[in-house]
This record gives structure tokens, sequence and C-alpha cells, in this order.
């Protein structure tokens, strides 16, 4: 890939009187479009059902694009575009029903992830960088279990059969919305990224079995190289140390413990890949808090420790344990010249 084609990212508040700067349509690989749906486009496009907090527009749309132009598919389920070294996709399933050997939450899991593992076999793009998982109802009890783990005895399921190692998985979220299909989007390469594992943290995949029959899948972050420049992608990351939630029903101390952990991760994508110059600041942050309430508490205490102008996009959601408040992902691109 050259220097005209590397992934670029976008945001686009959309409101009245919001003006429409958009990337060429030709290089949109997908988008992100958060709290309201977004009008059906060529490209493929997730609906991230969570309302947006401290913003007055009506949605939020983000953009992975190339300079370079796309073709465009849909292979079962999932709709996909693709560029020559990237692809990005969302597949969206209902869950229909459940039977002997699984839940109905398991096996759309599955079924999801064996549709996105044969797409990029079919395609040629074998490396998953970053994958966005939305479920439904993440943290309720059905039939003795909770949700976000049935989930992840599907995903284990599709990455057996694939014969997907589980300790060079994508960075990834999972978070819980109100309603809707499981959602999932994702960005894979024809070039393996680096994982990253933070030391203060068990990996997620070898968590211990008190958090469900299967463990989450995915790496705690991933250093991939698009046009010869690094990128960093920064999972889902909250309040544990070890594999215990710490500061349990404390927001503030919570959110300092989840920026304690990214940065330790930006150190070791720093380490891992020298040269790199990843920081704290020059990151992009979507945060995920549980109580709506809980809003500016978490973004002034973000404000303290990263600076007033952190870019950051704020919204309401469950978080995969029910006794984490917030969650934060993030990702880091390099300056557009």
């Amino acid at each position: 890939m050259n220097q005209d084609t590397r992934l670029q990212f976008f945001q686009c508040h959309r409101a009245a009187n919001a003006p429409q700067s958009l990337p060429p349509d030709a290089g949109i690989l997908g988008m992100s479009s958060l709290q309201q749906p977004a009008t059906s486009h060529a490209w493929p496009v997730q609906q991230v059902r969570v309302p947006l907090l401290g913003s007055s527009a009506p949605q939020l749309h983000e953009y992975w694009f190339s300079a370079a132009s796309c073709r465009r598919g849909r292979v079962g389920d999932v709709h996909f575009s693709a560029s020559d070294e990237l692809l990005f996709g969302v597949i969206e399933l209902p869950e229909t029903h459940g039977s002997d050997t699984g839940t109905a939450l398991q096996l759309a899991a599955e079924r999801a992830y064996r549709q996105l593992f044969s797409l990029l076999e079919a395609e040629g793009f074998p490396h998953l960088w970053r994958v966005w998982n939305y479920v439904p109802r993440i943290n309720e009890i059905e039939h003795g279990l909770e949700r976000y783990r049935q989930f992840n005895i599907g995903r284990h399921e599709a990455f057996a059969d694939f014969a997907r190692p589980v300790n060079s998985s994508p960075a990834a979220c999972a978070l819980g919305v109100v309603d809707g299909p499981l959602s999932i989007a994702f960005l894979a390469a024809r070039q393996a990224p680096l994982c990253i594992e933070n030391p203060r943290q068990t990996s997620a995949f070898s968590y211990p079995r008190q958090y469900g029959p299967r463990s989450p899948t995915f790496t705690r972050a991933a250093v991939a190289h698009s046009g010869g420049l690094p990128i960093l992608f920064i999972s889902g990351t909250a309040s544990i140390i070890g594999h215990d939630t710490v500061h349990i029903g404390d927001v503030v101390a919570q959110t300092r413990e989840t920026v304690a952990n990214i940065g330790v991760l930006v150190e070791q994508a720093n380490l891992a890949a020298p040269g790199s110059g990843f920081t704290l600041a020059e990151l992009d942050y979507r945060v995920y808090i549980r109580h709506a309430a809980d809003y500016p508490a978490v973004r002034n205490t973000l404000q303290q420790l990263l600076g007033p102008d952190i870019r950051a996009v704020y919204v309401q959601a469950d978080v995969c344990r029910s006794d984490l408040l917030v969650e934060i992902e993030a990702h880091g691109l390099p300056q557009q010249p």
C-alpha cells in the first residue's frame, strides 16, 4: 500500500446547521452511525444504537476511508467494501431461535463470525485488525447464563472452527444496547497486526472460568501498518486489574484506572513498534458510560487527565460486566500532511 491509499478516519456530526463535509464517496470503506439510524448508503454502515451524551447533534457518523477507490459487495448477510489492502464489513443478525446446541444469541454470534471468516478467506484478507460488537441486553441472564457469556461461546466456537488462535485475536469491544439485532463491524487486511497485551491485566483469552464457559476472544490492543505508517487500535478498556474489577461503585476512580490501563497499552505499543510515537493526547476516543448521569464526572475526569482538547465521543451503553460503569476504546492514526 502506498501513501495515497492509507487508512484514514473522519467524523461528521449531523445537525440541521452543520456543514456536510465528507470524504470522497469512492474511497469510503465503511461507516458507523451513532444514535439515529443512517439513511441507506452504497458502503456498509453499522448502526450503533446508543444515545449520544453531551451533543446537540442528532447523530454522529464515523467514516473509515482511503484515497483509493473501493469495490463493494454482499456475501450472505455481510455487506463489505474493499480496497487493494483493506476490507471493512458489517453484519447484523437477529436472534431467531435456540437449539440443543446453544441459545439464540450464541448461535447468532457463531453464524455471524462464521460468515465473517468465510468472507475474509474468500476475499484474501485473512487478518482481522479491529472488531466492534454490539449485543442487545448484554448483562441480562437468560437460560441461566449472562448474555455476554452466551455471545462469547458463539464467537469462540467460530474461532475454533476456522482454526484461528485466540492469542492472536483482533482488538475488539463488546457493548450492550437496549434492542435490535446483534451488530458486528470489522476491519481486516492482508497484513497481520502486532498484538499488544497489558502486563497489568490478565489477557482476556486467558480469563478463568468464573467469567463464563468460554473466554472473550480479543487482544487488548493492536498495531497495524497502512501506507508504511503505524495505526494503533485499543480495545474496549475498563477498570480491571488482573482479571478483577476494581473501584466498584466509583465512576471517577474507574475512569482513572481505565486511563491508566490505556496509558500502559500506549507504552507497550511504542515498545513493540519503535518510532511510532503514540501518545494519549493524540488518540481518538469513544467513551461508553453505563449511567447517563455519570457523564459530567467522566468527561471532567478525562479532561483533567488528558487535556481539555481530548477528541472523545461520549455515549450511553451497557458494559460487558455489570459492575463496570465506564469503558473506553481508542485508535491512533498518523497525522495527515
